[in-house]
């Protein structure tokens, strides 16, 4: 019976130490799996990195060109420095995925854009440049023409980077599910008869490794056909989770540019237009509107109101082409510092005269200054009062709200009692031609928004305190020369 006991206990210690061998083994391997995972995924993450700077690179050039644009259709040397701006970020970005580039073709490529970009900054300063300050047409469209070309070709070679390493993110994924597959048959083979501990591996690797790798594959392949619009859930933790999150940064900000870039080039063609047309325009509502005048002296009756209504309409028709030209002109001019409340209290005052704003009540509250152009801040500044008092209507609350931002800058914030922005409309509100009111343009928000852009600010809607809209005028801190001039 000892024997036996002794014998059984030696059995059940070495089934024991198989046992917890075997799980030692089992948890050896699995540690080494999930470190190889890892890896993987620290590498998926440097790939995708690799991915979102060539995308971000041809976002840049694509933004160097429309500032080259931008110089041509002014016909200035206004974008010169947003041109240089632009560069610098280009070469920033060509420097590092020359540190990323990891063969010789992919060096090649980088060497490529490098040389392309050097001589697209030396035909903008060195020939389109010159060409559109003497006005000299065939030296502007033989450049334009060259510039096309090296654009193209960068653009070209950024894309096969970013295609290269989408393609290196495919392999990692390979080999990332490779490694699961192996463990997972590893696990079985060890564990053997542990058969729902083996079930419970699987469903922690599957849901912790694979979900999270095929989301990303998903998400990549999505963006890879060209849809900005993709997501991928930031649920899990650790390396993936983080990829995730990064993920979607890009995306939201490679969705944000491409916005920006068809806005830009949007009001680029309305300028364009307005200043080829204005004058033509311009010119036959002068005439119209002289004998229209002439007329009224000796018209009488029903003729009288019918010239009228021909006045206003031109009139009307002038207030349009005047804005398309705001559009094309946003403003540049000579900054000074501006008291931002007494600039309110002006506009106030200004509209109140004219009986624009009835017997709605206005208050301005607050008091900061800003670096601006006073002439345009004072447009924006009458544009989004008299909107908000015709929103707030008869007997309605206007609130000016002006306050100084931590960073330096400044604000103004337009509030308004009246029914507010419908959800619908948000997207659209800056829109040219794009109004909500029977008589309006459409164009003085979106003249306010690029004027507030030209001054390095922006516009922002929410609801306000007052029940209504609230349009808040952003403008930004001054910049150190400015500060030596205060």
């Amino acid at each position: 019976m000892l024997s036996t006991s002794g014998s059984t206990t030696r059995k059940l210690l070495l089934a024991f130490g198989a046992l917890v061998a075997l799980f030692t083994a089992a948890s050896g391997f699995a540690l080494a799996r999930l470190a190889d995972i890892r890896d993987g995924s620290h590498a998926l993450r440097e790939a995708g990195g690799r991915v979102r700077d060539a995308l971000e690179l041809a976002t840049a050039v694509r933004d160097q060109y429309a500032h080259l644009a931008h110089t041509i259709i002014l016909g200035n040397a206004s974008h010169v420095r947003f041109h240089d701006d632009t560069r610098a970020r280009v070469e920033a970005l060509t420097r590092k995925l020359r540190e990323q580039a990891r063969d010789a073709q992919e060096q090649s490529w980088v060497a490529d854009i490098q040389q392309n970009g050097d001589a697209l900054n030396r035909l903008y300063h060195d020939t389109l440049l010159p060409a559109v300050l003497a006005k000299d047409q065939a030296a502007i469209t033989a450049a334009h023409g060259r510039a096309l070309e090296l654009v193209s070709r960068i653009q070209a070679g950024a894309d096969s980077l970013a295609q290269r390493f989408d393609t290196s993110i495919g392999s990692f994924e390979a080999h990332v599910g490779a490694v699961e597959h192996t463990s997972f048959r590893w696990a079985l083979l060890f564990l053997g008869g542990a058969t729902l501990f083996a079930v419970g591996v699987g469903i922690y690797i599957g849901n912790s490794v694979a979900r999270p790798v095929a989301r990303l594959s998903e998400g990549a392949a999505r963006l890879a056909r060209g849809d900005l619009h993709t997501r991928i859930p930031e649920g899990d933790s650790g390396e993936l989770g983080q990829l995730a999150a990064q993920f979607n940064r890009m995306t939201e900000a490679l969705r944000e540019h491409q916005a920006q870039l068809v806005q830009h080039e949007k009001l680029a063609g309305i300028g364009r237009l307005a200043a080829g047309v204005a004058h033509e325009i311009n010119n036959p509502l002068g005439v119209i509107l002289g004998y229209v005048r002439l007329l009224q002296r000796k018209a009488e009756g029903a003729l009288a109101e019918d010239l009228k209504v021909v006045e206003e309409e031109a009139v009307r028709c002038q207030d349009i082409v005047e804005g398309l030209l705001d559009l094309s002109r946003p403003g540049r001019g000579p900054r000074e510092r501006v008291p931002l409340r007494e600039a309110c209290e002006e506009v106030v005052a200004r509209l109140r005269e004219s009986s624009r704003l009835g017997d709605v009540e206005v208050r301005v509250e607050g008091d900061a200054s800003a670096w601006a152009w006073p002439p345009r801040l004072r447009q924006v500044l009458l544009n989004l009062v008299k909107n908000a008092a015709e929103a707030a209507g008869q007997g309605g609350t206007v609130a000016l709200v002006i306050g100084a931002a931590p960073d330096g800058g400044a604000s103004v914030a337009v509030s308004d009692s009246g029914p507010g922005v419908k959800a619908e409309d948000l997207p659209r509100l800056f829109e040219p031609f794009f109004t909500t009111k029977p008589s309006g343009t459409g164009l003085g928000l979106a003249v306010s928004q690029a004027i507030a852009e030209a001054h390095g600010g922006r516009i922002e809607t929410d609801t306000g305190p007052l029940g209504g809209a609230r349009f808040t005028l952003r403008l930004p801190p001054a910049s150190p020369a400015q500060e030596a001039m205060a």
